[in-house]
């Protein structure tokens, strides 16, 4: 999604379009992974960042995730549909959609449960690991 396509939907929501919202939106844009509010603040207002990131979640352009241990970090709700992080080394790995739906499908064949993974990682250990 570009940039232009982001301010669209935050403006379409009635949500104003301030330097502190373009500017959580444009550090998300360049981000290959997820970030921490913190890493999103670069040394500004964390709160500020804080109150950007909960309204852009309210209205679906950004969703946190927990990557093992530490604060939950932010992406693009259009960027990974969900990860996998390796429990020795913390290397994260993202899902493509169609990848986490043949997941879903093997867990609900052999669990009878339709499992969840967008707010948490499926954790195990990657092959540089094992």
């Amino acid at each position: 999604m570009t940039e232009a396509a982001l301010l669209t939907t935050v403006r379409a929501h009635g949500l104003r379009v301030s330097a502190a919202r373009r500017h959580v939106l444009g550090r998300l844009l360049a981000a290959e992974q997820p970030l921490t509010a913190e890493e999103l603040a670069g040394g500004g207002d964390v709160a500020s960042v804080y109150r950007n990131l909960h309204a852009l979640e309210t209205i679906g352009v950004v969703r946190h995730v927990h990557l093992g241990h530490g604060p939950g970090r932010y992406a693009l709700s259009t960027r990974a549909a969900g990860w996998v992080t390796c429990e020795l080394c913390g290397r994260s790995t993202p899902l493509s959609a169609d990848a986490l739906s043949r997941i879903r499908a093997a867990v609900f064949d052999v669990a009878g449960v339709d499992a969840r993974f967008d707010h948490f990682p499926i954790v195990g250990r990657c092959a540089k690991c094992i």
